[in-house]
């Protein structure tokens, strides 16, 4: 198994300030929108924004929200082991709202489907968007496609994208591994 670097700590420093700068130009003041960060790795992705949009640019109240999709996925209960569920943290209701997904890598569309089933439980937004550190576009089973995203990636199917968190991992890196 071999794995070649994507992105560095410094690369996805900058495309975070890119993207954050990117949500600002759309949603302004962040009066009518929520960020959610789908579970497990998209967590990170948007509590990272979330920081960069607080720290840096001072946006206040922003909506902060971790969704699980286990029990919505369509491979839920196909594998071998059981799926285990992660926490979702939605306290506040996501009605009349634009909502960003937010996930780390965007694969076949299925997670995001998921998700956007799941968020139908705590109401109905006015706009949903999508924001990806990673798309990998030739890789798509659903008609799915990032409003925002890092990098584009052309990964064949063998190969996997594999993304790494400070918080997490120890360590800021996205790679590409070969099987």
């Amino acid at each position: 198994m071999s794995q070649k670097v994507l992105l560095t700590s410094k690369e996805i420093h900058i495309i975070l300030h890119r993207l954050a700068c990117q949500l600002l130009e759309n949603h302004l003041d962040f009066s009518n929108t929520a960020l959610i960060g789908i579970q497990p790795r998209g967590v990170f992705l948007a509590e990272r924004l979330t920081k960069i949009l607080r720290e840096n640019y001072k946006v206040k109240d922003i909506e902060l929200g971790f969704l699980d999709i286990t029990f919505y996925r369509d491979d839920f209960g196909r594998g071998e082991k059981p799926l285990k569920a992660n926490t979702t943290k939605i306290d506040f209701l996501v009605e009349d709202k634009n909502v960003v997904l937010i996930d780390d890598v965007l694969y076949t569309g299925r997670s995001i489907r998921a998700a956007l089933t799941a968020i139908q439980s705590f109401g109905r937004p006015s706009d949903i968007e999508l924001l990806t550190l990673i798309d990998r576009r030739f890789s798509r089973h659903l008609p799915i496609q990032p409003n925002y995203r890092g990098r584009q990636v052309d990964a064949i199917n063998e190969e996997k994208v594999k993304v790494l968190w400070e918080e997490n991992d120890g360590k800021d890196v996205v790679y590409l591994v070969n099987k």
